[in-house]
């Protein structure tokens, strides 16, 4: 009898480690497979999130190239009036000098100079029309249309294009209101090359494109610090610091976008940035 009960005991007690090694087994499982998925679900959010910065920065530079479509057509309905009433009065000109011509025998010595004066004012009277017909080349040496063709550029692809034609912005209307805008787009087109030249497995053309984008994006808080551009370039360069395996600068940039525009549309990304930096 002692024999079974202490046979029954030691079954009882394998049962009951046996149970308790499968519970924690079963512990163990589900606290890996919750890890797993929560590592699964921030992937999915870094993703998500670095397209709704894509998003924005596109959505950006369409208001940017509406503004300054607008602007490009205030200039013109503003130039268009006092255009159209210069046009006619060059037409009667031309007319009223070639009636004097056919009366040459009354006086002589007065013809000879109404003669000389029909062709000076024949060719006085083009230049109104002309610089009417062509104001729009001269327009297109207007800030907002070297911003807007910058832009295109930029929009296309054309990177090297868009960020020579955003220099030359600068460098003739370097207190524009726009300057602070076209000085971010040359940090966003070198921040694009980066990321063609990591996909198509060139990685040190990526690393020289990722610093220039970092010089380009610092100078916009130096240059325009209260520009509409400079929280997303704060933004953006941490994004370049992190890919250059850079966190500490990139972290103290997001905390800078942070501390100092907690208002702006990045500093939500910022803080998830900061969040993801610091857990790891």
């Amino acid at each position: 009898m002692r024999g079974e009960i202490a046979a029954v005991q030691q079954a009882t007690q394998r049962a009951r480690s046996d149970a308790e090694a499968a519970a924690q087994r079963a512990v163990d499982t589900r606290l890996r497979t919750q890890g797993a998925e929560s590592g699964r679900q921030l992937t999915a959010l870094t993703h998500r999130l670095d397209g709704l910065t894509t998003s924005l920065t596109e959505l950006a530079a369409r208001v940017d190239e509406l503004s300054s479509r607008v602007e490009a057509l205030g200039r013109q309905v503003r130039a268009a009036p006092p255009a159209s009433p210069a046009s006619p009065p060059p037409a009667p000109r031309t007319a009223s000098p070639v009636t004097p011509v056919p009366p040459p025998a009354s006086s002589a010595t007065a013809l000879p100079a109404q003669p000389v004066a029909p062709p000076v004012s024949p060719s006085m009277a083009p230049p109104p029309s002309v610089t009417a017909g062509t104001r729009p080349a001269t327009n297109a040496l207007q800030p907002q249309d070297i911003y807007h063709a910058s832009y295109i550029d930029f929009s296309k692809g054309s990177y090297a294009l868009a960020i020579a034609g955003f220099r030359e912005f600068l460098r003739r209307f370097p207190d524009h209101t726009l300057a602070g805008n076209a000085q971010y787009w040359i940090g966003e087109s070198h921040f694009s090359l980066a990321r063609g030249h990591a996909n198509t497995g060139q990685p040190e053309k990526a690393t020289q494109e990722l610093e220039l984008a970092v010089q380009e994006f610092s100078k916009v808080l130096a240059s325009y610090p209260r520009g509409e551009k400079a929280p997303p370039a704060l933004y953006k360069e941490a994004l370049a610091l992190i890919e250059l395996k850079q966190p500490a600068l990139a972290q103290q940039r997001l905390e800078y976008l942070v501390a100092n525009f907690p208002q702006a549309e990045e500093t939500p990304l910022a803080r998830e940035r900061l969040t993801a930096i610091k857990t790891r």
